[in-house]
C-alpha cells in the first residue's frame, strides 16, 4: 500500500491527506437540516450529516489529493450510527481510489492488539467465513506500550501488505512532557529520538520498493525535531500533523522531505473541511463548502510546492 500511496502523491503532486474530522459546527446548516428533517435530532440524524458533509468534501477533492485520515473519535460521539458513518466513509474514499489512513491511535498487547490489528487492517474468520472489518489502508498506532504493542500490527500489515504511522513525536504543545524527557542509557538524548530509532528498525521489517510500510507521526509544529527524526528514520514514510489550523506552513515542513522530494505527507484537517467558514473562502458561501475545500487544497499544495523548490 506504500506504494501505491507513493505512486498518487507523485500524480496528483500533492503530498497532502486530508483529515475528515467532522464536528457539528462544522457543517453547514442546510446539511443538518435536512438530516434531522429525516432523522431527527438523534445520534441517527448527526450521523447523517456528518456523512452528507464528508461524501460532498470527498467529491470535490477525491481527484487532487492521494489520501484521506478519518479520525475515529469524531465518529464515535455519535456512538454505532457513527461508526457506521466511519465505515461507510472509509468504503466511499476506497471507491474513490484514494488511500485510506485510519486515525485510531491505538494501542495494548497481547490479543487485544491482536484484535485491533484484524479489525482495522486484516480480516476475520467467521464459521467458514472471511469477513473485513473496518478495512482502512493504514492506521496510527501509539508505540508506548513497546513493541508487545506494535508487533501484532505489523504481522497484519505484512499479510495484507498494509501499513502504519507510529507516533513518534506529536504536535500538540504538552507533548514535550514524555517525548521530550531525556533518556540516560540513550546518551541523554530525547524519547522521542529513541522511539525513532525503534521505528527504523520495525521500518527494515516490512519493505516496499523504496519506503517502508512503517512510518511515523512527527508534528509539524517542530520542524527541527522533525529534520533530526528525517535522518533517523529515512525509509519510513512520516505522516506531518499541524499544518494549517495548528500553525505549521509551507516552509516549516521542508526538513521533513527526503532529497528526492517523498518521504512525508502532511495532513490538514479543519483547514480544508471547514475552509468555508474561512474569511478568505467567504466567497464560495455555506452552500459552497465543498468548492471551498477544493480552493483549501490547491493553496496548500501549492505553498508546500513552493517551500520545497526553494530549499
Amino acid at each position: 500500500m506504500v506504494n501505491q500511496l507513493i505512486s498518487k502523491i507523485k500524480s496528483t503532486g500533492a503530498p497532502i491527506v486530508v483529515g475528515l474530522d467532522p464536528m457539528m459546527k462544522f457543517i453547514p446548516e442546510h446539511i443538518q437540516k435536512k438530516a434531522f428533517e429525516e432523522y431527527g435530532e438523534t445520534l441517527e440524524g448527526a450521523a447523517e450529516a456528518v456523512w452528507q458533509f464528508n461524501k460532498e468534501i470527498v467529491d470535490h477533492i477525491y481527484d487532487i489529493i492521494p489520501a484521506v485520515k478519518p479520525q475515529i473519535a469524531m465518529y464515535e460521539q455519535f456512538g454505532i450510527p457513527g461508526l457506521a458513518v466511519f465505515k461507510r466513509t472509509v468504503d466511499y474514499c476506497k471507491e474513490k481510489n484514494l488511500v485510506v489512513i485510519g486515525d485510531v491511535k491505538r494501542g495494548d498487547i497481547g490479543s487485544t492488539s491482536e484484535a485491533y490489528a484484524v479489525g482495522h487492517l486484516g480480516k476475520v474468520k467467521i464459521g467458514s467465513t472471511i469477513c473485513r472489518g473496518l478495512d482502512e489502508d493504514f492506521i496510527t498506532v501509539n508505540p508506548y506500550l513497546g513493541s508487545d504493542g506494535v508487533k501484532p500490527f505489523i504481522k497484519v500489515c505484512q499479510e495484507e501488505k498494509k501499513g502504519l504511522f507510529v507516533l513518534v513525536k506529536t504536535s500538540n504543545p504538552s507533548s514535550g512532557e514524555f517525548q521530550d524527557r531525556p533518556v540516560s542509557d540513550a546518551g541523554g538524548r530525547p524519547l522521542y529520538e529513541v522511539v525513532g530509532e525503534q521505528v527504523a528498525k520495525w521500518a527494515q521489517e516490512h519493505m516496499g520498493e523504496s519506503y517502508s510500510y512503517i512510518g511515523a507521526v512527527v508534528g509539524a509544529t517542530y520542524p527541527e525535531m522533525g529534520k533530526v527524526l528525517r535522518g533517523i528514520m529515512p525509509k519510513s514514510y512520516i505522516l506531518v500533523p499541524g499544518y494549517g489550523a495548528q500553525g505549521g506552513k509551507g516552509k516549516d515542513l521542508v526538513h521533513f522531505f527526503n532529497e528526492d522530494g517523498l518521504g512525508a505527507i502532511v495532513n490538514s484537517s479543519r483547514g480544508i473541511i471547514a475552509a468555508w467558514q474561512q474569511e478568505k473562502y467567504v466567497s464560495f458561501k455555506e452552500e459552497g463548502f465543498g468548492e471551498a475545500s477544493r480552493a483549501a487544497v490547491e493553496e496548500m499544495r501549492q505553498d508546500i510546492s513552493d517551500a520545497l523548490n526553494s530549499r
